[in-house]
């Protein structure tokens, strides 16, 4: 695989991802797992600009993990997105056993926060489980409770935020608390202390939402007029915005589960 340089094993054994207080200024590796089609992207952008906008001026670096581009040693960045994807984390895939590999081996060192595809790769690399949900298709903008409040967070009032999946995390790892959750995605939200990940996608505008929605309606051509519609309604995308800027911003030392 192309590790900048290094092997991937002999990286991951050099120990160089141990826990340490981050810089004020810090460098976010984007994990792109995904992309959309040619026609979305000329309009809206590319999906490695849509997670830049969401981390708002912080320095980042994205690396392409489906052409297996991994960082030369997990403390080449202070924290790390992994990204959405068409792909399924039980996919028989290279990458995805590359990115597997990377995860595990970065847990206790730079921070992690995982999107869609990103929240069912943290999962299942760190114990748990995710299946195809046999409720289907999750679309539109979804509204998610908040059962717990770790200290980035700010209140317990729900969210309603995108959302575009048909994989669910089904079984959590030990050491996960559920922070948001709905009757159609139980586990659509989760903290571990020094990494979080979200079902639904803070990433995606209302516009580009419902765009991506009408492209790829042969998938789900009963759901796509609710969905469409449900994304003329404000959404609470900047706030979960918030939280994650405000996770990247804190010590180590105030990381409490």
């Amino acid at each position: 695989m192309k590790w900048f340089g290094a092997d991937l094993d002999s990286a991951y054994r050099s120990g160089h991802w141990q826990l340490r207080v981050l810089p004020a200024s810090m460098t976010i590796g984007i994990l792109l797992c995904g992309g959309f089609p040619a026609t979305l992207e000329a309009q809206f952008g590319s999906y490695s600009s849509m997670v830049r906008n969401l981390l708002g001026s912080r320095s980042a670096a994205v690396f392409d993990v489906r052409e297996r581009q991994l960082p030369r040693s997990i403390s080449a960045c202070e924290a790390y997105v992994i990204t959405g994807s068409s792909a399924g984390v039980y996919d028989d895939l290279p990458w995805i056993k590359d990115l597997m590999a990377f995860l595990q081996s970065a847990r206790g060192g730079p921070k992690l926060i995982g999107i869609c595809f990103g929240h069912q790769a943290m999962a299942q690399a760190f114990g748990g489980s995710v299946l195809k949900s046999p409720r289907g298709w999750g679309i539109g903008l979804h509204r998610y409770e908040l059962p717990a409040q770790p200290y980035w967070m700010d209140d317990p009032a729900a969210v309603a935020v995108p959302a575009s999946h048909q994989d669910q995390v089904v079984t959590l790892p030990s050491d996960a608390r559920v922070i948001a959750s709905s009757a159609f995605t139980p586990y659509a939200g989760l903290d571990y202390g020094d990494a979080i990940s979200f079902q639904f996608h803070p990433e995606f505008s209302r516009a580009f939402a419902a765009a991506l929605i009408e492209a790829k309606r042969e998938r789900y051509p009963d759901l796509v007029a609710s969905a469409v519609e449900s994304h003329l309604q404000p959404d609470d995308c900047a706030r979960v915005g918030r939280w994650i800027s405000r996770f990247l911003d804190s010590d180590d030392a105030a990381r409490v589960l």
